[in-house]
């Protein structure tokens, strides 16, 4: 028996937790399903580490094993500080298994977390520009076309007016780089620290307004956004039309949807009737360890699919 037909059926078999899952559905939510002929309502992108319990450590095969649960896409946001040949590996992958590539970020260096394109300092815009750069090539390796910008944290010795002409500014210049690829940077709003810049949907929704460019959209992360501001579903109405890309994650926990306050089935379900056609990235941890959690993972977003 080849390998892959034998994780797939090891996780079937453990517990019938995928098939609970399932239980009182109809018709093609036929418990008898085989996830690959199943895949999912919209793209949820998985990351790497997220099966590593079945598919083992290589990013490449943990691929294929989500691709044989039903998933259609992946994230990964240190695409940029990996091997050329295993960014090219990873995109001719997707490509054979019909898969999407979602975010990563912009930077290899993490340099936003250190600096602030909210300063104007020269310098950071540089750095910014040349990391754009960067990203129009590794996108064409990996099949990417959306890459997570984060400002960076306040510049408290300037007014908040100055600092947000600042971070448009720099944003343009990086637009005009990734615009005539077709590429977008998205801008992630935060939750982790009080001193990052960018935190909320208005004022994220403000940014992109005002640089104006098809290169330059929302990353809507539903987990820092219930964390900030909450009211998901009216904000997601209110950004709608500067939003590029979102992604999932229970609150509290950052685990997947069914493990905190929020509920996904009803926010997945509003996105889908919206049009959406993009991808969700699951921009989380598991809630439990080990292959149970990865099956308790793939049973939870069954579940929150099972909007139709």
């Amino acid at each position: 028996m080849r390998r892959r037909a034998f994780v797939q059926q090891s996780v079937l078999a453990s517990g019938a937790l995928l098939t609970s899952a399932m239980s009182g559905a109809r018709d093609k939510r036929d418990p008898a399903f085989t996830p690959a002929e199943q895949p999912f309502n919209m793209k949820y992108a998985f990351h790497d580490g997220m099966f590593e319990n079945h598919a083992g450590k290589d990013f490449i095969e943990q691929i294929k094993f989500g691709h044989s649960m039903g998933f259609r896409a992946i994230e990964d946001n240190g695409m940029m500080g990996r091997p050329v040949d295993q960014q090219k590996k990873i995109g001719e992958t997707l490509a054979k298994l019909g898969m999407s590539m979602g975010v990563f970020v912009v930077t290899s260096q993490n340099w936003h977390w250190k600096t602030s394109l909210a300063t104007g300092k020269k310098e950071f815009t540089d750095l910014m520009i040349k990391d754009c750069k960067e990203a129009v090539e590794v996108a064409k390796r990996c099949g990417a076309k959306w890459m997570t910008v984060v400002p960076g944290n306040y510049d408290n010795s300037q007014s908040h007016e100055f600092q947000t002409a600042n971070v448009i500014n720099a944003l343009r210049k990086g637009a005009d780089i990734l615009a005539p690829h077709g590429l977008v940077m998205v801008l992630e709003a935060l939750s982790d620290n009080p001193d990052l810049f960018l935190r909320h949907t208005d004022q994220s929704y403000m940014i992109c307004q005002a640089v104006n460019s098809p290169a330059c959209k929302f990353l809507f992360d539903m987990y820092h956004m219930q964390r900030n501001e909450g009211d998901i579903i009216a904000n997601i109405d209110r950004v709608w039309s500067e939003t590029g890309y979102f992604q999932i994650g229970d609150n509290p926990g950052r685990n997947e949807p069914g493990t905190g306050e929020m509920n996904y089935k009803n926010i997945f379900k509003h996105i889908h009737a919206k049009g959406y056609k993009g991808i969700l990235g699951m921009e989380h941890g598991n809630a439990i360890d080990g292959k149970a959690g990865e099956i308790a993972l793939i049973k939870a977003y069954r579940e929150a699919d099972a909007f139709l």
